[in-house]
């Protein structure tokens, strides 16, 4: 293998996002000199990137060999596989493939970015299109899962042919879509699979994730049984199958349609641009919600996840048209995603505080997942047949657990690798070749930086342990500010003291030490730090500034 990783006769994997976390999904395939990249997605950051929204793959690998990449595959819309488009999409000058829902979602982020001239955007037929690029041939594959147009992916290489299955489950009802039978994965498993490259999410689930038609029959039963009550449900706003069910069970009940979030409105519009929803029934604005008797009106809101600025979390709060008082419902058709725990017990709470009665799915069939439990990946293995399987999609403790199961289901070969891992799958013994590292970045407030940059460390510092500055002007007076110390009514008396430390600490300092104005910076922050601890028990950061030329 060269140094520069230039795939030779062989085909390589290699996850620059997904592998060893649920989300920002980006895979590269490498083949006779060409990379494919598969996704490009982004995650949703936590309390570990203090002010940062997104979290990106770092896309340095690829981006130095883009003159070797021969395009991006979407499989789906959901954002932790097209988020990153319209941040790197233009840099990497490669076309997009993606099927029609899909690819709308995808241009107008785009005309948002202000890219759609700058970018190539190429629409796949729906069901099962086809296209060649370089040496790989590519056959979208219909799955069903938790939004429109869920697609897996058949790669034909000169070395094997992968299953990529995206994110995908069975569904007998899917309600939206036709996905792939049985008898068509089958004969694909007949014709050969060298490798399944697949999602790992629900592996810990020893049920199947359930059927779209359950949802409909659990979310009749729960309208119906709130006669004369405010009902809101807050659901995926992607979920065009779960859109399409609540619009037939607001019909059936009798019910009108409100609906309470942006993003809700962009999909049912991209949805019935592309087809779908087409008996969707006609919405009520708020003010006409309102004034429909309580038992009339089925309003669906966005904040599932406990999102501060979501509809939801401003009705739980008072703060939005949508008014509930108590009795009324709120019905969570949702999952809860690992790590939003507290936000949504912090709507819940205030929910449950003004007496409104809420029900998830594990007090009724509500929500189903979109995502395969161990008897729908054991009945795939079964269909496919592959000689490898490559866990992808999932923490690491997802993909050894799927890895498992494959081992103990008959396929001969796991590799698990993570983020950064060059996997050979062909041609010889399938295995890790290399370890590239695979960094974030983060869009942090408008710039692209890397995770472990300067600015996120200090804030985290500064989160922690507060600040302070301190000022030495010409005369030798000192200044003392601080935000963050926990000191409230002994901040003079604290201030007072450090100002002294510091005076105390810089008049020690002898000879060409005391003209030295990096030695005065660092014992006057070193003094004032030490007095900050002595006070608070806080190490905050300190900066000193020297006013003048010389002291």
């Amino acid at each position: 293998m060269k140094k520069d990783f230039t795939p030779q006769q062989e085909l390589l994997f290699l996850a620059l996002g997904g592998s060893g976390e649920i989300g920002m999904n980006v895979n590269l395939y490498g083949c006779e000199g060409k990379w494919l990249m598969v996704d490009l997605g982004m995650t949703f950051s936590g309390d570990q990137y203090p002010g940062v929204d997104l979290v990106f793959a770092d896309l340095a690998f690829i981006e130095e060999r883009a003159k070797d990449l021969v395009g991006i595959v979407l499989t789906h819309a959901h954002e932790d596989h097209i988020g990153a488009v319209p941040y790197f999409a233009g840099e990497l000058g490669v076309p997009l493939y993606a099927t029609p829902f899909t690819a709308d979602l995808v241009m107008r982020k785009l005309e948002e970015a202000e890219l759609a001239d700058a970018v190539e955007l190429f629409i796949i037929e729906e069901d099962h299109g086809r296209l060649d690029l370089g040496p790989f041939s590519i056959t979208y594959i219909p799955l069903a899962h938790s939004i429109a147009e869920g697609n897996a992916l058949v790669i034909d290489t000169p070395y094997g042919r992968v299953f990529h299955t995206g994110d995908w489950k069975l569904d007998e009802e899917p309600i939206v879509g036709v996905p792939t039978s049985e008898e068509e994965l089958t004969a694909i498993g007949d014709e050969g699979i060298l490798a399944l490259v697949c999602d790992s999410t629900n592996v810990f689930n020893h049920q199947a994730s359930g059927s779209e038609g359950a949802v409909h029959r659990g979310l009749m039963e729960e309208v119906a049984r709130h006669t004369g009550r405010r009902v809101v449900v807050t659901t995926f706003a992607s979920n065009v199958a779960r859109l399409q069910t609540l619009g037939d069970v607001a019909r059936e009940t009798g019910r009108r349609v409100c609906v309470a979030g942006r993003s809700l409105d962009r999909i049912i519009e991209v949805a019935q641009d592309n087809g779908y929803l087409g008996d969707f029934p006609e919405t009520v604005d708020f003010d006409t919600a309102m004034a429909l008797p309580r038992g009339e009106v089925l309003i669906l809101a966005t904040g599932g996840q406990g999102e501060p600025r979501a509809a939801l979390a401003r009705i739980a709060d008072g703060g939005h048209p949508i008014e509930l008082v108590s009795g009324d419902v709120v019905l969570f058709s949702s999952r809860q995603i690992p790590g939003n725990e507290l936000a949504i017990g912090f709507v819940q709470n205030q929910l449950a505080a003004r007496g409104i009665v809420m029900v998830t799915d594990r007090q009724s069939e509500i929500h189903v997942s979109g995502h395969p439990g161990r008897p729908e990946l054991e009945a795939l293995y079964g269909w496919l047949r592959p000689e490898i399987l490559v866990p992808v999609h999932g923490e690491m403790r997802h993909m050894q657990e799927q890895a498992r199961l494959g081992r103990s289901s008959g396929i001969p070969k796991a590799v698990v690798q993570k983020n950064g891992d060059i996997v050979r799958l062909a041609p010889g013994e399938p295995g890790k070749l290399a370890e590239i590292g695979a960094g974030r970045l983060l869009l942090d407030g408008d710039i692209i930086a890397p995770a472990g940059g300067d600015a996120i460390t200090m804030r985290r510092r500064i989160a922690r342990d507060g600040a302070m500055i301190v000022v030495l002007d010409t005369k030798g007076a000192v200044t003392v500010e601080s935000w963050g110390l926990p000191l409230e009514e002994d901040m003079a008396g604290f201030v007072a003291e450090a100002a002294a430390d510091v005076t105390k600490a810089v008049a020690s300092l002898k000879g060409r030490t005391g003209q030295d104005r990096e030695a005065v910076r660092e014992a006057a922050r070193m003094a004032a730090r030490r007095a900050a601890q002595r006070w608070s028990g806080k190490r905050p950061q300190v900066k000193v500034i020297l006013l003048g030329e010389e002291r």
